[in-house]
């Protein structure tokens, strides 16, 4: 069984894509690294290797949490298995 996302924190919103780039309709595997569990779900988007998979649905303003960070907000609605990146998620600093 491959890992095709992991996640540091049980309280992420995003996953990291790890090894290959997920095409839209696979069943992706992560590894919450935390408590070592596997979970899986469909991802709805093409997504590259290093960038963030959705691990529920977000909303406009929700804060995104990775590696047990904030890394910004949502700015336009993502559903859980999409990719997140810079046409949805923005830093707060600016």
């Amino acid at each position: 069984m491959a890992t095709d996302f992991i996640v540091h924190d049980k309280a992420d919103s995003v996953g990291v894509v790890v090894v290959e780039d997920v095409q839209p309709g696979k069943e992706v595997i992560g590894w919450i690294m935390e408590t070592d569990e596997t979970i899986r779900f469909k991802s709805l988007d093409a997504v590259p290797l290093g960038h963030k998979i959705a691990l529920r649905d977000l909303k406009v303003g929700d804060t995104v949490m990775k590696y047990g960070h904030d890394v910004g907000r949502i700015v336009s609605d993502v559903g859980k298995g999409r990719h997140v990146h810079v046409h949805n998620l923005k830093t707060k600093r600016w």
